[in-house]
């Protein structure tokens, strides 16, 4: 079975191909620039190199979120649209998930993260076990202090990983001091290769009830709500 699999939550543009369990085709940027523009064009670009049809896709793979509310929304789109259009399964993956598979060889707990702005961070806490990804905390939205406190109160020590990281790692780094491990730049980007293999395992949603995952609404609902209350 041929799976496409579309990352568009943050700033990383990352599509990837799969015939069975080998990666065809693999496409990442990131670049601060309008995905909902540059997001189909380079699907169909992958996909032609690759010699595929999109009626020989069995499985849209996406990253649901949380992140860019505008980037969620777009990849989710997309990957409706394809879905529905080729009547094939929708399988989403939290984007916070994507990172952490990136700490495959760390021996501890994984915190990918996310800026959510005001000194707060989008994060969760994963682990390998027996070399599967298991979600140890589920993901979230709070203050990077409260996140390492929790954080250092933990058995094992805690690689912290995410395109945002240099905007809270001092502070992170002031309060665990030596229990804080930081990734390198190389791993700081999700890969939609990572993304396909871990959606490959996880259930299909029915694509009229597939709904991103934002963590918490968007400014302009809240105070909408708060208009309708007064």
């Amino acid at each position: 079975m041929k799976v496409l699999a579309l990352d568009t939550s943050n700033y990383v543009l990352g599509i990837a191909l799969l015939d069975g369990n080998t990666v065809i085709g693999e496409y990442i940027t990131n670049l601060k620039k309008n995905h909902s523009v540059r997001a189909m064009p380079a699907i169909q670009q992958l996909m032609k190199e690759c010699e595929v049809e999109p009626k020989e896709l069995g499985k849209i793979i996406v990253a649901n979120g949380p992140g860019s509310y505008t980037g969620v929304r777009i990849g989710v789109t997309i990957a409706k649209t394809l879905a529905w259009t080729l009547g094939i399964p929708i399988v989403g993956v939290s984007s916070l998930e994507v990172i952490a598979a990136n700490g495959r060889y760390f021996d501890g707990y994984i915190s990918p993260l996310f800026d959510g702005r005001r000194g707060q961070i989008y994060t969760g806490l994963y682990r390998y076990v027996d070399g599967s990804l298991e979600n140890v905390i589920p993901d979230g939205i709070l203050q990077s202090s409260e996140w390492a406190q929790t954080m250092y109160n933990k058995d094992k020590p805690v690689l912290f990983i995410g395109n945002d990281l240099p905007l809270h790692r001092e502070i992170i780094g002031e309060i665990m001091q030596e229990r804080a491990f930081f990734a390198s730049e190389s791993m700081y980007n999700p890969r939609p290769s990572e993304l396909a293999y871990l959606g490959l395992l996880k259930e299909a949603t029915e694509v009229h009830s597939f709904v991103p995952n934002y963590v918490r609404m968007a400014e302009a609902e809240t105070n909408w709500l708060k208009q309708q209350k007064k």
